[in-house]
């Protein structure tokens, strides 16, 4: 690894701007160690490393090198497709041109990223489709002439939500596989071909998750076997296999089905076994049009019990439909004398069967180890159950399936310690730890701002009042330039609401464009404000005087309504802990050194960080959040904060 990253190396010979860093060469130092480790093993489970490489360490090249010289086939999994992207486009590029080889690496996205030449020809052959006036079809016909992927990243005019795409796109639920007529042409089976020679393969955390449930469920695995799999933003990781480890039925996949089969019947059916099934499904939306009559109309995420036990309908209606579930399945595997699609169909409504009543069925419910919950949104109803830990679906199917896991991350610890996330993940305490604090100058180049202790706490009735005033004051010294981030999204329109007419600089409102757009005009108009919540906490990279200031509403605590934080929390005080301090403060202090990593992107950068909850002063836990933030020098005035903009 020194020969690659040291000074005199090969990035520095190769690149004139590289600069050496030694914690990107501890980094790979570790991640080539527990690569070799694991492949020495003989004990049948993982060798496990856990890297906490702050801003600036360069953390991509640091496991990309050592993944690629193990010889092993190894997985990288992200988050995001953007992360996804820029390996492919930037960082893979890079190590070809310095290290001189081909690197034999594919990017793998969800199949609903490629395009089905099946449905793509039932859809353009359907008598609905008027082709002449079937713009994006027509440019999705010369697309398919120039394609080698079938890959819509590369339809940039395509929009988002586009109507069209979930109708030929490559849905799980509907493949055919190998009868499918159009298998020769499949984009998707030419990428399984090309994963098998590959080397390094580019996923996402979902897609990951998605083909280790398919492993678990004894089906067809998306990805070729591997020896070690390397997950950046690791920090998702709970929330994302606690996705995949659980059980969801919606009214929109049985919306979804229904839609299909009509289709289908439309164009392959006689019209005496089109009617007669046709109507059976619109007969079973009714029955489950009485099943989600029995829900509040209030919307959010609620928990299941609470809802049974005042229900007298409740399993009358669940039998019901599951039943109608059941007939419709059988139905569906008699009309397949017309085409193996139809036991596809068949599989599907199955499997909403056995989904809706994993979740929704009394008995079920009653069971240990999942929270039932539900919920409301303005014209559906989804049903999940979650489990309440993920660690020991964790050792079972992915630290016993792999001779190596890395996980990494800008946020793995709570006051520098990973005991958190090692417990939420099952790892337990013989694995290997590295933390790698940023290389940034936080203490000559930033300041964080928290009000004075006379500021009201955000239970206070004046709190959004004075939320509001000293906002407005920090963005008048700062000039703009600022990114603001909220908890909720009442605050944040809140906020808008307040300085539309007093604040003489641009503000950008998270929904009023795309997050793309909304980044690039926020870029471009370096005095301008942006305003947003949720997923803008990470992956926000704007270095530059166009990003000055970070303000933050609140500790992000999240909401202890929520039925899965709640039973988690629950399951902690069952077990003798403290489920405040063990997991809604650590949780909380992951997603503030999020939102608070948004600040420095550069060496160059410098900025405030302005944290507008006193709690951090006032309270205990204040000191685990302190120990948690960057070293930059705490100040309680705005007169401070004036002083430091003064000397740009």
């Amino acid at each position: 690894m020194k020969e690659i990253f040291a000074s005199g190396g090969k990035l520095s010979a190769g690149l004139p701007a590289f600069e050496p860093r030694e914690g990107q060469l501890q980094m790979a130092e570790a991640v080539a160690a527990v690569l070799e480790e694991g492949a020495g093993r003989t004990d049948g489970k993982a060798a496990v490393l856990l890297v906490e490489a702050e801003t600036g360490i360069g953390k991509t090249l640091a496991y990309l090198a050592p993944a690629l010289l193990s010889g092993q086939r190894v997985v990288i999994s992200t988050a995001t497709i953007n992360l996804q992207d820029q390996i492919i486009k930037k960082e893979i590029p890079l190590l070809e041109k310095v290290l001189g080889v081909d690197i034999p690496v594919l990017c793998i996205k969800g199949r609903q990223n490629y395009l089905c030449h099946y449905r793509w020809f039932q859809y353009r052959s359907s008598p609905q489709t008027p082709l002449v006036e079937d713009r994006e079809g027509n440019k999705i016909e010369h697309w398919l002439k120039t394609t080698a992927t079938g890959d819509r990243a590369e339809l940039s005019w395509l929009p988002d939500r586009s109507p069209l795409w979930p109708r030929i796109s490559a849905q799980s639920n509907q493949c055919l596989g190998s009868d499918c007529p159009e298998f020769a042409l499949c984009f998707v089976n030419r990428l399984r071909k090309l994963a098998g020679s590959a080397r390094l393969l580019i996923v996402n955390h979902h897609l990951f998750f998605s083909d280790l449930s398919l492993r678990q469920a004894g089906f067809g695995e998306i990805l070729p076997r591997y020896q070690a799999v390397i997950f950046d933003e690791a920090h998702h990781l709970e929330n994302v296999a606690s996705n995949f480890f659980g059980k969801h039925f919606s009214q929109y996949q049985f919306l979804d089905l229904l839609g299909d089969l009509e289709r289908q019947a439309e164009a392959a059916l006689p019209s005496s076994e089109f009617d007669g099934l046709v109507g059976y499904g619109r007969g079973l939306k009714q029955r489950l049009d009485g099943f989600a009559s029995l829900f509040p109309l209030a919307r959010g995420r609620y928990p299941l019990i609470p809802l049974l036990e005042k229900t007298d309908r409740w399993q009358e209606e669940v039998d019901n439909f599951a039943a109608g579930l059941n007939q419709l399945s059988k139905r569906c595997q008699e009309l397949a004398v017309h085409g193996e699609v139809w036991n596809l169909f068949a599989t599907r409504a199955a499997e909403l069967q056995a989904n809706f009543l994993h979740i929704a069925g009394t008995e079920q419910m009653r069971e240990s180890g999942f929270i039932h919950w539900y919920e409301r949104r303005e014209r559906t109803i989804s049903l999940s159950a979650t489990p309440i830990h993920v660690a020991g679906e964790l050792e079972k199917n992915l630290y016993s399936s792999v001779q190596s896991c890395v996980m990494t991350s800008a946020t793995l610890t709570t006051g520098g310690d990973f005991t958190y996330v090692r417990e939420r993940l099952g790892i337990d305490e013989s694995c290997e730890t590295l933390r790698l604090h940023s290389p940034f100058d936080y203490s000559g180049q930033t300041l964080l701002y928290v009000p004075e202790n006379g500021f009201p706490e955000p239970t206070a009735e004046n709190y959004n009042q004075s939320l509001c005033q000293r906002v407005y004051d920090l963005l008048k010294i700062s000039r703009g330039r600022a990114l603001v981030l909220f908890t909720s999204f009442k605050a944040m329109d809140m906020l808008a609401d307040f300085l539309e007419d007093r604040l003489n600089y641009p503000v950008l409102v998270q929904g009023s464009a795309s997050r793309q757009a909304l980044l690039e005009q926020f870029r471009d108009n370096t005095d301008s404000v942006l305003l947003a919540v949720a997923s803008f906490w990470e992956g926000v990279d704007v270095a530059g005087d166009s990003l000055s200031c970070v303000l933050i509403d609140k500790l992000p605590f999240e909401v202890p309504s929520d039925p899965v934080i709640q039973s988690r929390m629950k399951a902690i005080e069952e077990e003798g802990g403290k489920p405040f301090f063990q997991f809604q403060v650590p949780r909380a202090i992951l997603t503030l050194r999020q939102g608070v990593g948004r600040l420095m992107r550069s060496t160059s950068d410098r900025g405030v960080i302005g944290i507008m909850d006193i709690r951090l002063y006032t309270k205990g836990y204040g000191r685990m959040f302190r120990a948690s933030l960057p070293p930059s020098p705490v100040v309680r005035t705005l007169e401070e904060v004036e002083n430091f903009f003064a000397t740009e």
